[in-house]
């Protein structure tokens, strides 16, 4: 990465987006003219929603291939991305709960039912995904809708019997997860059918943070259902950040203003204090069971 990265200055995280927002502008510029320059690595993509043009580099994927779980389109966006920008794997990601209702509200009148919801955010994780060239499978399960209860015992029986079909197709794969921080039901669901096929990987989960997982109860339950058997594992995202700002942008194409967006990356910047000294700015946070 060429650009200047953008650092929180001295008044604190809770004033930075503008900061990043030029400097993601500045890196867009910069990918742009390599794109007209004919740069066949830099592709162009288009916000779902506003159709806005943005442009990243398309990774390479290498090495054991990786098939993920996630609750909803996007989750691994949110969560994991900058892990798969910085170190490029082969993916495959399965996303369980594919219809939905839920967009901004603004926008309740331009995608006024489900199917028109569940077609944007189609479109929104195709344009996530595309830079890490992921084959995408989907489920076609309703997501929850508030308020929220726990998920039924049978439609987890059902999920599981329907990813377990699909780990069986993809042998060698490692699975990934989310570690279900959150006590939103459809993060359990994934979890818990994900434990039971043997996955042994996780991210931490980012959706919802806002809202649950830095309440104190939400941290209380998260180590009473894991104990000791997850531990944390962190990962470096500070060169690939202004990509992994434009997966967002993919992703929440519906989001206004954007600054809505960078959610994630104010808690990447709060996760890299635990990263060893100087090392980097920005993190993610990921678990693995300790018989890893």
């Amino acid at each position: 990465m060429t650009t200047a990265l953008p650092i929180p200055n001295a008044e604190g995280i809770y004033t930075f987006p503008d900061d990043l927002v030029h400097a993601h502008q500045r890196w867009t510029v910069h990918l742009a003219e390599r794109h007209h320059a004919h740069d066949h690595r830099v592709i162009e993509l288009r916000a779902p929603h506003s159709g806005h043009p943005h442009f990243i580099e398309m990774r390479r994927p290498s090495g054991r291939p990786v098939l993920v779980i996630e609750p909803h389109h996007d989750d691994f966006a949110l969560s994991a991305s900058g892990r798969f920008l910085a170190r490029p794997r082969p993916l495959t990601v399965v996303t369980v709960f594919t219809r939905s209702r839920s967009v901004h509200p603004t926008l309740e009148t331009a995608y006024p039912t489900e199917a028109a919801v569940s077609a944007l955010r189609d479109r929104e994780g195709a344009a996530a995904l595309a830079p890490l060239a992921a084959k995408r499978l989907l489920l076609g399960h309703k997501d929850s809708d508030p308020p929220y209860r726990l998920y039924s015992q049978d439609l987890l029986k059902q999920v599981t019997g329907e990813l377990r079909d699909i780990v069986g197709a993809h042998p060698g794969a490692d699975l990934l997860a989310p570690a279900a921080v959150t006590r939103h039901p459809d993060h359990l669901l994934v979890h818990d059918a994900a434990v039971r096929l043997g996955c042994r990987w996780f991210w931490e989960d980012l959706a919802f943070w806002s809202t649950y997982a830095l309440a104190g109860c939400d941290r209380y339950l998260f180590r009473a259902r894991n104990g000791p058997r997850l531990t944390s594992e962190l990962v470096d995202i500070t060169e690939v950040l202004l990509d992994k700002v434009t997966i967002l942008r993919m992703h929440g194409s519906q989001m206004h203003p954007a600054r809505k967006m960078y959610r994630p990356i104010r808690h990447a910047w709060t996760t890299a204090a635990e990263l060893p000294a100087c090392t980097g700015t920005y993190a993610e946070r990921f678990y693995r069971t300790e018989s890893l």
